[in-house]
């Protein structure tokens, strides 16, 4: 057998490409090859910015000793975690019901039908640290599956029946409690960390949907504490902007270096969110910064965003991001800037210890409030020059659909609030890469798209995040087929994806393949859950709309998860914010200017804009339109008219941004 992987589009996969391990992409050809040798799948999962993934394929992939033995035995698959979270999520699950533990890369040994009986996560090529060796592991399993096959056949209708019950959890009750976001957010705070921000200990994750919780029930302190720690920390590219994945201390200086798109997208709106609500400018420029940053780096020529930027280059995490104090000096004079060295360099944290053998990762020690030293805004342009010129990380340049989606929400919610026709304008062009060429037969949105091809049917994240992004830009640009593209996404997403059984929506389609479990998507690691997304959407349209079906299918989720919400927040705090929506009914905008003058809707646009309104859904458009229907039969005036409605009983119009202002606060 030889190695399939070439003709894959995941980055990830094509770095094994060239494995003497016989990989398979994930499919059923792998099942049939293992039913016609007798013999286990062994099934590897990953991404193209893991660093243990990196190691794993070093030391043992490219061994000719373990891949030779991988081929004797086993069907080896291969899958890249982010074009197919379904299956990563089923083995997963397996993973940590066997071991307590999870993380990447994931190793999984299967029957021929694709149910695990032995899982783990890195495993060295030699036993260390009381890990066994790659090969012992390989050897294990292949004596249980050749001394236990009875045992082995025994537990895999359990294991089937484990990994399903996720998809058949019930709702008990028909009643949304009003006290659960209360119960939540008390919850929630219990494991705050009032020292350094954000919740636990080490790692640190950046908690963007629990802030945003926090945000819309008023609770600005823990929001603040945890947005400047970031902000200051190691975490944040104190050069180029962005963030990392996630920092390994619990104060945030030392990050595992990956940079996702989807953490800048979700990080991107909360600290704008926090400065619309706090009015702190220092959260508007990272919130600009980080969409900087996105369009600097992350764009695709077509306008798609690609997915993510290692965290090694030259074999070694970090390598470009850190310095030695020699390295900072010599670059800043070469700049001319040497005489600022003394000064600027503690400010951002270099020092001849560091964090990371004797190299530091710039942050700020003394906060992100502290007044800047002369010289150091020249002094990060030299830095950055310097380090441009070093082995840059590996670029993962797939394009996935829902994280396209978030980034394009947060472009177009940025871009609306600081009126940057720039971030609207990415905005709309990532819409219509997505709309137009990921698509597949009768117009099926597609998952993923690298080197002019897309592939894999979406899942429900792909459509429930595509439908939020949807709605932000019709609130952004008030252009109707937004609108109109948004409800028909929202009909694929129920008429494929609900449960008109037991409520919520499943993660794949209802003619996806035939996976060992059906599951639903619902807490927020790494992204807001399908789930929750689907219900925000669908509340949003439906107070635009005055549809209540949308509604019902919104509140199916909510009925689905808000308890276990009452008792998780921080796995669910999407899923909190828009039972937040649901309890505190939407305030429906709508702007009227007079016919042929569009542009008069600005200042009433801008003043709903001014503020963050997790409650509140805005419509605009000129006399006479009905589309959405919340502009339907509005009278005009000689001036732009701002209704303000809930439930669709609207308030005498008002024509002044001050007028709308103090009907919204």
């Amino acid at each position: 057998m030889a190695n399939r992987l070439a003709d894959e589009t995941s980055p990830y996969l094509l770095q094994h490409k060239d494995n003497p391990v016989a990989w398979l992409p994930w499919g059923p050809e792998a099942n049939a090859l293992a039913r016609e040798r007798d013999v286990p799948i062994l099934v590897s999962i990953g991404y193209a910015a893991c660093h243990w993934c990196h190691v794993m394929e070093r030391e043992s992939f490219t061994d000719q000793e373990s891949a030779a033995y991988m081929n004797e035995h086993f069907v080896p698959v291969k899958v890249d975690r982010e074009e197919r979270p379904d299956v990563d999520a089923i083995y997963m699950e397996a993973l940590q019901g066997m071991t307590g533990g999870g993380g990447w890369p994931l190793t999984a040994f299967c029957d021929p039908d694709g149910v695990p009986f032995h899982c783990g996560t890195y495993f060295p090529p030699e036993p260390r640290g009381g890990m066994p060796s790659f090969r012992m592991v390989m050897e294990a399993v292949v004596a249980a599956w050749e001394s236990q096959r009875d045992e082995i056949a025994a537990a895999a209708g359990r294991t089937r029946e484990q990994l399903g019950a996720i998809g058949r959890i019930t709702a008990h009750t028909d009643r949304l409690d009003p006290e659960i976001p209360a119960d939540a957010v008390e919850a929630l705070m219990a494991g705050f960390d009032a020292v350094n921000g954000g919740f636990g200990g080490a790692p640190k994750f950046p908690p963007a949907s629990a802030l945003d919780l926090l945000l819309a029930r008023g609770a600005h302190a823990p929001v603040e504490l945890t947005l400047d720690a970031m902000a200051a920390g190691g975490i944040h590219d104190q050069l180029g902007g962005g963030f990392s994945r996630y920092a390994v201390d619990a104060g945030w200086i030392v990050p595992h270096f990956e940079k996702m798109l989807y953490d800048n997208a979700l990080l991107a709106r909360t600290y704008l969110r926090a400065h619309l609500e706090l009015g702190h400018d220092r959260y508007r420029e990272v919130a600009v910064a980080v969409c900087e940053w996105a369009l600097a780096e992350m764009r695709g020529p077509e306008g798609g965003f690609y997915s993510a930027i290692d965290a090694d280059s030259e074999g070694v995490e970090g390598r470009y991001y850190t310095w030695t104090p020699a390295e900072a000096e010599a670059a800043l004079a070469a700049a001319g800037l040497g005489a600022a060295a003394a000064e600027v360099l503690p400010h951002l944290g270099i020092s001849p210890d560091g964090q990371i053998e004797g190299r530091s990762v710039l942050h700020l020690p003394a906060g992100i409030t502290a007044p800047e030293p002369a010289g150091a805004a020249e002094a990060r342009t030299a830095l950055l020059a310097a380090r441009e010129r070093r082995v840059r990380p590996a670029l993962d340049d797939k394009r996935i659909c829902a994280w396209n989606a978030l980034m394009a929400g947060s472009l177009a919610e940025v871009g609306a609030a600081f009126g940057e026709r720039r971030y609207i304008d990415a905005a709309r062009a990532c819409i219509e890469f997505v709309l137009g060429s990921m698509r597949g037969g009768e117009g099926r949105l597609l998952r993923s798209y690298n080197g002019g091809r897309a592939h894999l049917d979406a899942y429900l994240e792909d459509h429930a995040h595509l439908l939020e992004a949807l709605l932000t830009l019709y609130e952004a640009t008030f252009e109707p087929r937004w609108y109109e593209e948004a409800r028909a996404i929202a009909d694929t997403m129920i008429g494929r994806f609900a449960d008109p059984v037991r409520g919520g929506f499943f993660t794949t389609a209802d003619d996806h393949e035939g996976l060992i479990a059906r599951r639903k998507d619902l807490d927020d690691h790494p992204t807001p859950s399908g789930n929750a997304a689907a219900a925000h959407g669908l509340l949003r349209l439906a107070a635009l709309s005055g549809e209540s079906r949308w509604r019902e299918h919104a509140r199916s989720v909510l009925l689905l998860l808000a308890e276990p919400a009452r008792r998780q927040p921080q796995g669910l705090a999407y899923l909190l914010t828009a039972l937040e929506l649901e309890l505190a009914p939407a305030r429906e905008v709508a702007l009227i200017a007079p016919a042929g003058d569009p542009g008069a809707l600005d200042p009433l646009a801008d003043a709903c804009r001014s503020r963050y309104r997790p409650h509140a859904v805005l419509a605009g458009g000129e006399a006479g339109a009905s589309v959405p229907p919340l502009l339907a039969e509005r009278p005009a005036g000689a001036e732009a008219l701002a209704y303000v409605c809930e439930g669709f009983a609207c308030r005498a119009p008002v024509t002044t941004g001050a007028e709308l202002r103090a009907a919204l606060d």
